[in-house]
């Protein structure tokens, strides 16, 4: 089986659920986001109209990253997801470079919350090494727990579907 998420982008209202339960879920540094929301205003006033694009990896079939990557850190599992290894990253960014979605972010270990210092959920972490580069792992925790990304359970609107049943996902 190899996973896929489809998002229907008429749904999607631009709330930002998505974007705030992955960093709750990750707790990623400030400034890294593995999932983002773009937004586009469309037409002149009064007819004016925003949409939103939200942008995450795409664990792609033939992944530019992956090729890219001098390292070997960035790897595809048999079940589609392409994930890094920390360890392996070398943080030289080719990755970056060749994503086409602009889903991968460099995270130079600088930086908290507030200035006071680390708050307990900085603190607590998933093991980011300073220097190297982040992106959307499809939760892949979640998933071997067999629960949904934390970006779909979270989606008030359900615009992000998972479910491989679903026919336009085959």
């Amino acid at each position: 089986m190899r996973y896929g998420m489809a998002i229907d982008l008429g749904q999607c209202i631009g709330c930002y659920a998505c974007v705030i339960a992955c960093k709750a879920e990750h707790g990623t540094p400030p400034g890294v986001f593995w999932a983002k929301v773009m937004e586009k205003e469309v037409g002149r006033y009064p007819a004016a109209s925003r949409t939103f694009l939200p942008v995450l990896c795409n664990h792609c079939a033939e992944p530019l990253c992956e090729e890219v990557c001098p390292s070997g850190a960035t790897y595809k599992r048999k079940d589609g997801l392409v994930l890094i290894n920390q360890e392996a990253c070398i943080g030289c960014r080719a990755c970056m470079e060749a994503c086409p979605y602009g889903a991968r972010t460099f995270w130079n270990g600088e930086g908290t919350y507030y200035p006071e210092g680390a708050t307990p959920f900085e603190l607590r972490g998933n093991g980011f090494i300073s220097g190297t580069v982040q992106k959307c792992t499809f939760c892949v925790e979640r998933l071997d727990r067999g629960l949904e990304p934390a970006c779909v359970e979270t989606c008030p609107t359900s615009c992000r579907v998972t479910d491989p049943s679903v026919s336009y996902l085959r």
